[in-house]
């Protein structure tokens, strides 16, 4: 690579994605699994997982291609950073976002009926009691 290419290939690219490990580590995470968990799946020990995400090994080849299976990334993009590469993040986000706002939207439609029912109840007192507003 030139410097050229160097530098636009590490804008488009966070340092820690940068290696196969940093990649695995990233797949891992997206799918909201532990080391433990990720080894147990793949059936390595847990140092063996921890050796890859800290770059001090890398997968065999039958192992990357189960590990890209599990993730549902690309092997290219677990060797390279290249191709399609976690998306549960961002979808997994919006999906929080989305029952939080219908969280909320009931939430107001309740307090919408509480303020109502309060109305309500305060002018059947006032038309009871001929109370004079203030």
């Amino acid at each position: 690579m030139t410097s050229d290419t160097s530098e636009a290939f590490k804008e488009g690219h966070d340092d820690q994605s940068d290696t196969i490990g940093g990649r695995i580590a990233r797949a891992r995470e997206a799918a909201g699994l532990t080391v433990a968990q990720a080894a147990r799946r793949l059936g390595v020990k847990t140092s063996t997982w921890q050796g890859w995400e800290n770059d001090r090994a890398e997968p065999r080849s039958n192992k990357l291609l189960m590990m890209a299976g599990t993730f549902s990334v690309s092997p290219t993009w677990l060797l390279t950073g290249y191709g399609d590469g976690p998306t549960e993040v961002i979808e997994d986000e919006v999906l929080i976002l989305r029952q939080e706002l219908r969280s909320v939207a009931q939430d107001v439609a309740n307090a919408q009926s509480r303020l109502n029912a309060v109305l309500e109840r305060l002018e059947t007192f006032n038309s009871y009691h001929h109370v004079e507003p203030n």
